[in-house]
């Protein structure tokens, strides 16, 4: 099925339609009421929302720190806060689960109160209402250091040079972990460091044990690909951080870099580092979470040139589950993607999410808050789908030309989600469905 979007300005109101020629009536955006400037409202929504990543040194393009670095920018400011292509975070905001931890998406108010700043002539307004500029993270800081501290355990993978131009590098090597005894992980992070950040395609790691056959049995600790942000364990929930275990690094570089900050020069002496939060000494709970890629169809993946394709996977557990995070991965060709679940004994699909302008250069891991993540019944199915586009119209194919398969390059393909999954019994399922159904009973009666 073609779908198709379509934004229109009708003054400082908003419009879409889609899916396949349908008209479809939505919500308009509301003009604030009175004039809206810089120093009374927008600043503080600039600053909320992009100078972590737009000022001097940062990955964003240009710096908007200030009035005179922001005005001349102001109409293409306005485009993409309408359209949801910045913040980059790219979640359908009208499908599926919309509880999310760290949401980096706008507030419809904020999108509004943009639009219409710019549509009113951007003024700049009265410099005593300007506020002050955040503090915001070193480059060079952990991501949850705010909320966590500094990490538990930090372990950095062994250096790699990286040239300006060639084929796609990989890289693996054990490290050793310095974990002594089996602890629970509150939050990890995975950050390239410095300019290895242009040049990291991906970098997974994983818990290993290599047998007296010299084979490797590995479990996932965690992945990074561009733009990854990191990930928090819910409450309550252990993902085990094991004793006397060594780490494997799983590097991809793409020489030259990928992406609006891509050096295209040598980078030597790349180091990627794992940064660990641990619970307390002492911590447990009955329940257990993995990560793990759970795999389309790969072998059916094949694009023609100047076209499309979808791909789908299944999976099923023999006992409940929730669904903590969801993160699909693909390359330079995929663009959109979707979690669904599939309840066998009603024939009843349910879209848990859905990312319809999916792209390379920003992963996430979509991290359900723990009050909303699916609570999925023992025999129901996860449905993951992939849809691709090498066409021309894609802006991020290199070429539409070619044939594209399933591959490891950044020029081929892939097909897969990252997912975690809280593992329960019977009874502690029926514990959060009744959870659940107490939440949903008083918000039904304070509505």
């Amino acid at each position: 099925m073609q779908t198709r979007r379509k934004l229109t300005h009708l003054g400082s109101a908003l419009a879409i339609a889609t899916v396949s020629g349908l008209q479809i009536q939505v919500a308009t955006a509301q003009e604030p009421a009175g004039d809206v400037t810089y120093a009374g409202e927008v600043a503080s929504i600039l600053n909320e929302n992009c100078v972590v990543c737009h000022r001097e040194g940062g990955v964003g393009p240009m710096s908007l720190t200030n009035y005179d670095q922001v005005r001349p920018w102001a109409p293409l400011i306005q485009m993409k806060v309408a359209n949801r292509e910045m913040p980059p975070y790219a979640y359908d905001h009208d499908i599926g689960v919309q509880n999310l931890q760290a949401d980096w998406r706008m507030s419809q108010d904020e999108i509004d109160t943009v639009v219409a700043w710019v549509n009113q002539g951007s003024l700049q307004g009265n410099l005593d209402e300007m506020p002050a500029m955040p503090e915001v993270r070193d480059l060079e800081e952990w991501n949850f250091a705010d909320q966590f501290g500094q990490p538990d355990i930090v372990l950095e993978s062994n250096p790699i040079d990286v040239p300006a131009s060639g084929n796609d590098l990989w890289d693996k090597h054990f490290v050793d972990s310095g974990i002594s005894e089996d602890r629970c992980i509150k939050a990890l992070q995975v950050k390239p460091r410095g300019d290895a950040k242009t040049v990291v395609h991906h970098a997974n790691t994983y818990f290993a044990e290599i047998n007296e056959e010299g084979t490797v049995e590995r479990r996932p600790v965690t992945e990074y690909a561009m733009g990854k942000w990191g990930e928090v364990i819910p409450e309550g929930v252990c993902r085990t951080a094991f004793a006397d275990i060594q780490i494997q690094w799983d590097i991809h570089m793409y020489p030259g870099g990928l992406g609006g900050t891509a050096p295209g020069t040598v980078i030597e002496d790349n180091v990627v580092e794992l940064g660990i939060w641990l619970h307390p000494e002492g911590y447990e709970s009955k329940i257990s979470q993995d990560l793990a890629t759970y795999q389309l169809d790969q072998g059916d993946l094949f694009l023609p040139p100047h076209g499309t394709a979808m791909t789908q996977g299944f999976h099923s557990f023999d006992h409940p589950v929730r669904i903590d995070s969801f993160q699909p991965h693909g390359h330079l060709r995929m663009n959109a993607a979707s979690l669904e679940i599939f309840y066998p004994e009603t024939g009843r699909t349910e879209v848990i999410s859905m990312i319809s302008d999916w792209s390379a250069t920003w992963h996430h891991s979509h991290l359900y808050a723990p009050e909303s993540a699916p609570l999925v019944p023992a025999g129901a199915i996860l449905v993951t789908k992939q849809w691709y586009d090498n066409t021309e119209s894609n802006p991020n194919n290199p070429d539409p030309r070619q044939w594209v398969g399933w591959g490891q390059r950044t020029a081929d393909e892939m097909s897969h989600a990252w997912i975690a999954i809280s593992h329960l019994d019977d009874e502690t399922y029926e514990e959060l469905l009744a959870e659940r159904e107490q939440q949903s009973a008083a918000q039904r009666a304070a509505d």
